[in-house]
């Protein structure tokens, strides 16, 4: 049995680890090869390019890189083509992905999407595409296989595999003695994203807002970075930041590389761009603030092409605002230090929070890999 998977985001990395481990469970001589990330990697998966280099946003930085992107593509294609897989799984990454699917369906070779393309939320003319190129859906959201249903597309609901992971109550007490916290400071986690361009746009604007709350209440900041990259982009912008004087010399800020869970589980709340980071945040029951900048072009083409009413997991997974959105121009420090105030400052909103966010856990917590798993296999014995 030879499975290959593509994955284009640190996300999917953790859910392609997650597959391959209940894969293994049904087919233990499983190999794999494609595209994958490093706890992929730990488990002896074969990666033909660095999974990082497929990790592009929005829609001048996909252009900017579409020849490597399309080298990639087109080696991916022509491997497998002469190489057939038993199956074929692209994790996330549609427009790279759903291409190279509908390529191989027609080869013959089953194929599956994992992650749903967000259809429901715009461009919902993909539909037909994807309904040429894949053989099976995967939804992590229970919401989105409606679409897929009305379509004639098989569909499986498996829930996301880090409402398995995550407990249901958050250990506050030993994160905080860990990090050598105190455990009655006030502390809050600050997250601007793991690319290099979410940084620049966002970080800058969540230290001034930082700087900003810190004047009225006493807090720690907690900082993570994705990588070693990250980590220097962010001291070039707070080194900056005190050059300028939009933060003080003694900012209360604490850099730290990877660590994100950790840092979120230790804080009262989480300052964070939108993104996968806000389901972790959700599941450790943090209330938050979300926010996204992105390049002038870009913010312009999704307002005229996004359906949904939200962006936010949180807030799309329960149908109404649980949290505050603050997007584009309305992103400034002073509309940011103002949500934090209400979102950390309200006890009695905090803990109807907790109860939002456990209700919605439970629903996710569906151990994601196995069902997965069941569902690829069940394919594959229908398409022999």
């Amino acid at each position: 049995m030879h499975i290959a998977i593509v994955v284009g985001e640190m996300s999917g990395d953790i859910l392609g680890a997650d597959l391959m481990q209940a894969l293994r469970q049904r087919f233990p001589d499983a190999s794999f090869s494609g595209i994958g990330g490093e706890r992929m990697l730990a488990l002896g998966f074969e990666s033909f390019f660095p999974q990082d280099r497929l990790a592009v946003m929005g829609f001048i930085e996909p252009l900017k890189r579409l020849p490597e992107l399309l080298r990639i593509r087109k080696f991916l294609r022509q491997h497998y083509l002469s190489n057939p897989p038993d199956v074929f799984i692209g994790i996330d990454s549609p427009d790279f992905n759903l291409p190279i699917e509908k390529t191989l369906k027609e080869a013959g070779i089953p194929t599956v999407h994992y992650v749903s393309p967000s259809v429901w939320a715009w461009r919902q003319g993909r539909i037909h595409g994807i309904k040429r190129s894949v053989d099976l859906m995967l939804t992590i959201l229970p919401f989105e296989t409606e679409i897929y249903k009305q379509h004639d597309i098989p569909v499986q609901f498996v829930g996301h595999p880090l409402a398995d992971e995550f407990d249901m109550e958050t250990d506050v007490k030993t994160a905080r003695q860990e990090l050598g916290l105190d455990l009655d400071e006030h502390v809050v986690a600050i997250m601007p994203g793991s690319r290099g361009a979410e940084v620049k746009h966002l970080a800058p604007v969540f230290l001034k807002a930082a700087a900003i709350y810190a004047e009225t209440h006493k807090t720690r900041f907690l900082l993570p970075a994705a990588n070693q990259d990250r980590l220097e982009q962010l001291k070039e912008i707070i080194a900056e930041l005190k050059n300028t004087g939009e933060i003080g010399q003694d900012f209360p800020i604490d850099l730290h590389l990877g660590n994100s869970k950790q840092l979120m589980a230790a804080a009262d709340g989480v300052l964070m761009a939108s993104g996968t980071t806000s389901l972790e945040a959700l599941l450790l029951k943090k209330p938050m603030v979300v926010a996204y900048k992105k390049d002038w072009f870009s913010a312009w083409l999704t307002r005229r092409l996004i359906k949904t009413k939200y962006i936010s997991l949180p807030n799309l997974l329960a149908g109404e605002e649980l949290v505050p959105e603050i997007l584009q121009e309305d992103c400034t420090a002073e509309s940011l230090v103002h949500a934090l105030r209400q979102q950390l400052q309200d006890q009695a909103h905090r803990e109807q929070l907790v109860r939002r966010f456990t209700d919605i856990h439970k629903l996710l917590r569906q151990q994601a890999g196995e069902l997965a798993a069941k569902a690829i296999d069940q394919q594959l014995l229908s398409s022999r």
